[in-house]
């Protein structure tokens, strides 16, 4: 667990300007000689094309909202630590109040004693999922419950962790098609969050917006790329395979490994077009592989040209992503980030890489073993912020989320 207006005197502009108005309007009809009408105000009109913002997402269950439901266009992640002292009851506590606020929110309700519960009312899909970090479960359990994958990543050689963007005990991720509604939230679970635990990071992220293009249609990051094509529908087994735990307090739950990854624009901007497509491995304006012409097309990792060179790199990044055992396979929660510059350094973008699986040890750390050691992409790009928490079961209206444990 780590430590944690002022008045104005005189006439108003606004004053000013409807008094001049007035006095212009007597003197026009004076001078036609006829008493001018006000005029008729149009009628106001609702288009409610398109309107999403009452959709909401179940928040009861056996897995928690936001791993199933479609990622909403704005996420924001944001950690906390315990406080120093903490106890299991300390924790329980916090469980009890986020699981109320989650409840309410995602109806589109206010949360209990919630002073702008306008903010509430267009949840657009709002999902609040929570995770704990190792200290959280060892608080709950003791060590013998904790998971072998619970803990900070193996050191890579691309790294450049910085504390601002790492680790943390709890997470709340919350997601949603309006922004606004995002910003409440986060607002309301910060603050019941007060003196229980203390802001770590908040870290938040965009997608297309809702009604951009097709449901369904792949994310593209920063560089332009598809972002998430090989990840399964929901309802196949193979999502249910690579995703949920199956046993213990954490069955129902799943991992997470978010990983803040910078992207060097100004160099990427250098790069033709065909030295992108080949550090990736694909098309950039379809997504297919340089092999396909589909974006769900299967790669050939075999095919060579005309020269006998293969057609996608052995360090493309397709190539180096993609696991020979169909059991290392992950699902990927992906949100763009582009925030000012500080002080003198580049602008802040990249990607807020979400890692969905059922074990970090098996699944997640090979892949990433392999884009370290060789990987094209690593030229233009740098992991500067790194953490893994246990995404916890759902819960049902009885419950409260970490009861499994807690309870």
């Amino acid at each position: 667990m780590t430590r944690a207006s002022s008045s104005s005197h005189g006439p108003s502009r606004r004053g000013f300007l409807t008094g001049s108005a007035a006095a212009a309007g007597a003197v026009a009809g004076a001078v036609g000689g006829a008493t001018v009408a006000r005029a008729t105000e149009p009628t106001a009109t609702t288009d409610t094309t398109g309107v999403n913002g009452s959709r909401t997402t179940a928040f009861h269950g056996v897995h928690q909202a936001g791993i199933t439901s479609s990622p909403g266009a704005h996420g924001t992640f944001v950690a906390f630590d315990l406080v120093e002292g903490s106890t299991r009851e300390d924790l329980t506590r916090l469980m009890r109040l986020w699981t109320d606020d989650a409840r309410r929110l995602m109806t589109g309700a206010g949360a209990l004693a919630d002073t702008e519960p306008e903010l509430a009312s267009a949840p657009a899909g709002l999902t609040i999922t929570v995770g704990w970090g190792r200290a959280a479960a060892v608080l709950a359990g003791g060590e013998d419950q904790v998971p072998s994958w619970l803990g900070p990543l193996p050191a890579f050689s691309i790294d450049a962790l910085e504390d601002r963007w790492s680790d943390g005990d709890v997470l709340v991720m919350i997601h949603s098609d309006d922004p606004t509604t995002v910003s409440h939230a986060t607002r309301m679970i910060v603050k019941d969050a007060t003196s229980l635990a203390t802001e770590r990071w908040r870290q938040t992220g965009f997608r297309q917006a809702y009604g951009s293009h097709p449901s369904g249609t792949t994310m593209r990051n920063l560089f332009g790329q598809v972002d998430g094509t090989t990840n399964p529908p929901v309802a196949a087994d193979d999502f249910a395979t690579r995703v949920w735990i199956t046993d213990g307090w954490l069955a129902g739950g799943t991992s997470l490994v978010l990983r803040r990854i910078r992207m060097n624009m100004a160099t990427w901007d250098e790069a033709d077009r065909v030295g992108r497509e080949n550090a990736v491995g694909r098309t950039l304006d379809t997504g297919a592989p340089l092999t396909g012409t589909k974006e769900h097309d299967e790669p050939d990792f075999d095919a060579v040209n005309e020269r006998g060179f293969p057609i996608i790199s052995d360090v493309a990044h397709i190539r180096r992503a993609r696991p020979d055992d169909p059991s290392q396979r992950i699902v990927r929660l992906g949100y763009n980030y582009d925030e000012p510059a500080r002080g003198g350094d580049d602008a802040e973008v990249g990607l807020l890489f979400g890692s969905l699986q059922a074990d970090v040890d098996a699944q997640y750390v090979p892949i990433q073993e392999r884009l370290a050691e060789a990987d094209l992409l690593n030229v233009w790009t740098t992991p500067v912020g790194s953490a893994v928490f246990a995404i916890l079961p759902g819960c049902d209206e009885d419950g409260f989320l970490g009861d499994t444990l807690l309870a």
